[in-house]
Parts: structure tokens; C-alpha cells; sequence
């Protein structure tokens, strides 16, 4: 284990479980995330690893004997009648029987229905009534030729989902980890190899934890398919359901006006709305219509009777174009289907997650370090949802007068739930609390500026906030700094009309294109986000190594492959640049490699024979400084580029895959956050 895992157990024992283990177990098992990890917090939940290999057997027995698998139903419910007892895992859901007023269990993998349930049970397990829930049930088989019984008899029944935990505890626990060490611990509890995610990754993935901590929240995330939008509200809390978007009614998910029963929205704290996105499909708009007035007002109606309700809503679908794309040609929410395309609706929204910036799931993204036994996570979140934490910024920040009640509602909400999330004790420093404020109000910022889009009624909005000392910090959206160009337009402002006329400049006597001049380089400074694309070391440093002759590179860590990759990248970009007929000389001042320091100087032998063919002469130094960490390029005419981040500016890619672009071109990898100075002498 590293050091992490160690205190993780260390201050959480029994409570964490080895990521892995749940494939190591599920087989060919469809069991949600949180059924497995009750079993594995039951015998693996250690760090012993003959106790933990003793716990996968056992658990592999008990899904091997108790499980129910459709295409084998029949064996099992053969083999309640040979033994007149046995205990199954299934999904059960329950319905009340009018004609008998008797409450009737159905075995969703089983088969069998009409299974006596006493109300005392019910009433302990009231979500048995809607969706249905994974259980450990004993069932009996007892024939009676009286053909109106049947005989099937639910002796024991037990929700797979944690009986109790200790709050105070938690709290005591989460101060002895620092900020970094506490959300890497979140993101190993979900799944994922918290290495393999930047800061603001992180925080995107913790986002879909939101709606669980924070009663009517509404949330929606767009983007393409195969970045696990789903999969939180799927698999990893027993309290949240997910729905088909087109499979909903107004019965289903509010009230059935006819029986009276209450739906989803009165059962569940989350309510996950999947493949939402679709301009081909069709909602009804009385659905609409209530669900505008549900996620404004905590209320909808049945019949003259008002009715409330806690859940939390979150939107989840496939986009099928570019963010550009969607920018110069429509809005945002431009994959929606037309009766959810509506400002009114829309308006609703606390926060919107840029899909397009989390990152398709591979293999090697998930983890195989601890994290908390999903159920037992979920049920602290759960206990959240009793906490405010809105007003907690107000000592440091003041929102902007501009920003309207409704859009402050948003910022509220999903500043309070990531506070929740991430400092539960309540003890942030102010620049922590500065990040997640920004970052709430960047994602309310998102739907309000596509509203503009689609509504023109809509005011402009200065979605900002100042200090104690009266500086004022403005919020961009992420696609705001990489597109400008299209953020605030529209079609109807003609902007495609423009980039024509302007795209190609012609002589009126020649009718030959001309050039555009290019931009001279200028001294300043630049700030890069995180996960911002369109960058490359072309545009970030090729005006400013043009007709160089002599360039020195200081970087202390330029010893991995994927760093002596980087630098191979750099010196191609100088090969773009440089006529054929001149020569230039580069070298390389670094730090030579603790442990693998032969094989980082055969990356710079190997780059050198590269390069000697078309006139770059590359040549190499390790500094004696151990202390080195200045990083920084130099030209002989007279430019000084000083780099944060050195030529480590780009998250992980697929550097193995020939077929990716983000592989072979720069601009389509997503940065991590850095900063760049440009200075002349």
C-alpha cells in the first residue's frame, strides 16, 4: 500500500474496501456497485491480504449461491421447493393488493410474484413501494391447494445498505487528511485513479456527489458517451434511482392522481433522468410543466392538495457535436429534446457539467487503492442533506448586486454541497473557499449564458465577486476563454457572414489572396486552465523562437519517457520553424535521474541522433544544483520564456494509440493549469 491507502485504513478501519476487489467478484453478476461492496465491507473491508483473499472467496460463495440469475430463476426456485427454505439476492419491490388489502412482493430475477409481505416491513422500508430495492431475503415454499394463495412465503427480509455509522467520528477522521489527500480519497471511493485526473477533474467527477448531500438540487451533465455520466447515480448509493428519460410519467415520478400514490420524487433522494438528450423525443409537456414548478418550488400538486418533496434531479445525455460546433450554430443545450429546450425550464438548473471536459473511461483510469465502502459514503452524504453550509464563503466574499435570486440559488446550492463534500468539519482556508465558489459560479454562469442564447428577454449578467478588500475577481467559463469568438453570438448576429469576409483577404486588381501578417511576439504574462484545448508549444512559443540560433531549456524534470517525449515534441516544433538551410543549437540544463538515470540519457542520445540530420544540434548537461527548480527557456535574441509547469503542460493522453488525435496534434489534449511569462532584455 502507499501512504495514502495506509492512513486511509488507518483512520477509517473497516470501513474501506480495495477497489479492484469488485471485479475481482461481480463476474457475470448484474449487481449494483453498492451490493458488492456491503458484501466485500462485510468479510474484506482490511488490509490483510490472506484476510482479504479468505473475504473474495466467501463472497464469490455467497453470490455463487444466493444471487439470483435470470436464465437460472428455475433452478433456484426448484430449490426452494426441494428444501422448503433458502436465501437469495434480488431486487424487490412491493404493491399493495386492494381486493385482498394485502401487500404483494415481486422478485425482479426470480420470477415470482404475489409474495405476502407484512405492513411492518413495508413500513421500515417504505422505497420497497417504489422502484424497488436489492435485498437479502429468506424465502420459503409452502403448497396449499387453495388456488388463491400462493406458495411462497418471504420469511426474512434485509436491505442491502449500511444499519448505522458514526458521523462525529467521520469529522474527527477527515481532519487528519489535507485537502489533496481527502479528495484523492473521494475519487479512489468512486472508482478512479485520482493520478490519472487534474484538480479540476476531480472536482467535475465529486460534482455528480452533489445531489446526493443536497436536497433539491437540480444538476444535468452533456457530453459524449462513454465518460460515465450514469454510472454515480446508477450504481453507487442505494438512495438515488435511475430512469429512462423517456420511460417517466407524471404518475411514475410525482403523484397518481387516480390511487393517490406518491411517486419516485417522494421515495428517492435522487432521481437520475438517463439519455435525456435526443431532439427526437418527444415529453409529455404536463410533465414538463409540473416538473418546472417541482424544481423551483420543492412542491407539486395533486388535485387541490399541495404536496412537497427533498429529491434532487439530475439530467444526464449524449451530445452528438463539438462544443464550437454547438457555439457558432445553436447553444449548449442544443441536444435536448424541444418541450425541455425551454428557457423556463432550463432557468431551473443549478449547475451544468461540461461533459465534454471528463474524460472517456479507459482501463488503467480506475483504482486499485482503498476507498469507503460506497454505502457507507452514501450514507454520510445522505446525513449531509440535514447541513447548510450556503453562507460559508460570506465571511471572505460578496456576491456581485447583479447576479438575480435565481442565480444565486445555484451558486448557493452547489458551493454548500462541495463544501459538504469536501470539508464536512467545516474548516477551509479562504482560498478554498475562493476555488469552489468560483467553481459554483462558473457552472450556474454556464446555463445562464446559453439562456441568453435561447431567450433574449434574459438581462446580462456580471457574474463576479469581491473580496474584504474590495478586488473584484470575474468568472469565465471555460469554453467563454477558448472560444470568443462564438461564446457571445448567435446566428442571428451574423457571425458566419463576418468570418467569411474576413477568413480571406483579396487584392481587387490581382484577385489573389493575401497573407494575413502575422502577430509579433509580446512580452507579458498568461494564465492557461485546466482542461482548456487549443493549445500547443507552436502558438505558445513559436513566434518567440523564430530566427533564434542558440536556445538553452532548464527543466529539472525532464527524466520519464513521457517527459523526454515532451521535449522531442518542442524541438520539432523549432524544426517547423527554422528554414532548412539554417542551423540551430539547443541545450538542455536538467536533473539526472536518481534511479533510472542511464535510461534517461539514452531518451538524449537518441533524441540528439534524431535531430543532428536536420540541423538541430541538441546537447545536454545535469546540474550539480539538487536544489534546482527553475524552469525556464533562453534565446540568444534576447527572449526569456519562464514556464511554471516547464514542458509539462498537457494531462495524460493515449500516447500509445496511433489512431488518436490528441496523440498526434497538441491542440486537442486538455492542459493542465499553467502560466507562462514572456520576457525581453
Amino acid at each position: 500500500m502507499n501512504a495514502l491507502d495506509k492512513k486511509i485504513n488507518e483512520h477509517f478501519p473497516g470501513l474501506v474496501v480495495r477497489k479492484d476487489l469488485v471485479k475481482a467478484v461481480k463476474g457475470n453478476a448484474i449487481v449494483p456497485t453498492y451490493v458488492l461492496e456491503y458484501l466485500l465491507g462485510q468479510y474484506c473491508a482490511t488490509n490483510d491480504e490472506d484476510s482479504i483473499q479468505s473475504g473474495i472467496e466467501t463472497v464469490r460463495e455467497i453470490l455463487r449461491k444466493h444471487y439470483v440469475h435470470r436464465n437460472e430463476a428455475g433452478l433456484i426456485r426448484s430449490t426452494i421447493k426441494e428444501k422448503g427454505r433458502h436465501k437469495v439476492i434480488d431486487k424487490i419491490s412491493v404493491d399493495l393488493n386492494e381486493k385482498t388489502d394485502a401487500y404483494e412482493a415481486t422478485f425482479s430475477n426470480l420470477g415470482i410474484k404475489k409474495v405476502l409481505v407484512d405492513s411492518t416491513t413495508v413500513k421500515a422500508h417504505p422505497k420497497l413501494l417504489v422502484g424497488g430495492v436489492w435485498c437479502i431475503a429468506d424465502v420459503e415454499y409452502d403448497f396449499n391447494e387453495d388456488k388463491t394463495t400462493t406458495p411462497w412465503i418471504l420469511s426474512t427480509l434485509k436491505p442491502i445498505q449500511l444499519s448505522h455509522f458514526d458521523f462525529d467520528s467521520y469529522l474527527e477522521a477527515r481532519r487528519q487528511f489535507t485537502t489533496d489527500e481527502w479528495i484523492d480519497l473521494l475519487i479512489q471511493s468512486i472508482g478512479f485513479n485520482p493520478e490519472l485526473f487534474g484538480k479540476r477533474s476531480k472536482l467535475l467527477q465529486l460534482l455528480r456527489l452533489v445531489p446526493f448531500c443536497e436536497r433539491n438540487y437540480n444538476i444535468i451533465e452533456l457530453g459524449p458517451k462513454g465518460t460515465g455520466k450514469s454510472h454515480i447515480y446508477s450504481e453507487f448509493s442505494p438512495h438515488g434511482i435511475l430512469v429512462s428519460g423517456g420511460e417517466v410519467t407524471v404518475a411514475k415520478l410525482f403523484v397518481n392522481n387516480s390511487t393517490g400514490k406518491i411517486g419516485l420524487v417522494g421515495y428517492w433522494d435522487v432521481v437520475a433522468f438517463d439519455e435525456f438528450a435526443g431532439k427526437k423525443k418527444r415529453a409529455d409537456k404536463a410533465l414538463v410543466d409540473i416538473m418546472k414548478n417541482y424544481m423551483a418550488n420543492k412542491s407539486f400538486s395533486r388535485g387541490i392538495e399541495t404536496l412537497g418533496a427533498e429529491a434532487s434531479m439530475a439530467f444526464v445525455g449524449n451530445t452528438q457535436h463539438t462544443v464550437p460546433y454547438m457555439l457558432k450554430h445553436a447553444d449548449l443545450f442544443d441536444d435536448l429534446p424541444e418541450q425541455y429546450h425551454d428557457s423556463a425550464f432550463l432557468d431551473r438548473l443549478h449547475f451544468y457539467i461540461p461533459g465534454w471536459e471528463v474524460d472517456i473511461i479507459r482501463g488503467e483510469m480506475f483504482s486499485n487503492g482503498y476507498g469507503f465502502v460506497v454505502d457507507y459514503l452514501a450514507e454520510i452524504l445522505r446525513s449531509l442533506r440535514n447541513h447548510d453550509f450556503s453562507d460559508r464563503y460570506q465571511e471572505h466574499f460578496t456576491l456581485s448586486s447583479d447576479i438575480s435570486t435565481r442565480d444565486r440559488d445555484g451558486i448557493h446550492k452547489t458551493f454548500s454541497g462541495l463544501m459538504k463534500i469536501l470539508f464536512p468539519e467545516g474548516e477551509a482556508t479562504q482560498e478554498e473557499i475562493q476555488a469552489i465558489l468560483h467553481f459554483a459560479i462558473e457552472g450556474r454562469k454556464r446555463v445562464k449564458d446559453q439562456l441568453m442564447r435561447i431567450d433574449s428577454t434574459y438581462a446580462d449578467v456580471r457574474f463576479s465577486y469581491e473580496d474584504g478588500e474590495g478586488k473584484t475577481f470575474s468568472v469565465k467559463t471555460l469554453e467563454e476563454e477558448e472560444y470568443p469568438r462564438y461564446y457571445h453570438h448567435t446566428i442571428g448576429d451574423g457571425l458566419e457572414a463576418n468570418e467569411q469576409n474576413s477568413s480571406v483577404k483579396t487584392d481587387a486588381s490581382t484577385q489573389e489572396s493575401v497573407e494575413p501578417v502575422e502577430a509579433q511576439p509580446q512580452a507579458g504574462h498568461v494564465a492557461y486552465q485546466e482542461n482548456q484545448r487549443g493549445i500547443s508549444y507552436q502558438t505558445l512559443f513559436g513566434p518567440y523562437l523564430k530566427g533564434a540560433q542558440k536556445i538553452t531549456i532548464t527543466d529539472p524534470y525532464i527524466r520519464l519517457f513521457y517527459q523526454a517525449r515532451n521535449l522531442m515534441e518542442f524541438l520539432e516544433t523549432i524544426a517547423r520553424i527554422k528554414p532548412d538551410e539554417d542551423e540551430v543549437s539547443v541545450h538542455l540544463v536538467t536533473v539526472e535521474d536518481e534511479f533510472k538515470g542511464d535510461q534517461q540519457e539514452e531518451y538524449f542520445q537518441k533524441i540528439q541522433e534524431a535531430a543532428a540530420p536536420i540541423g538541430m544540434n541538441f546537447s545536454w548537461e545535469f546540474s550539480k544544483d539538487e536544489g534546482l527548480h527553475a524552469r525556464h527557456i533562453v534565446t540568444d535574441t534576447g527572449w526569456k520564456i519562464l514556464l511554471d509547469r516547464g514542458l509539462d503542460i498537457f494531462q495524460r493522453y493515449e500516447m500509445s494509440d496511433a489512431f488518436s488525435f490528441s496523440n498526434r496534434l497538441q491542440e486537442y489534449r486538455p492542459c493542465k493549469a499553467f502560466e507562462v511569462t514572456y520576457l525581453q532584455s
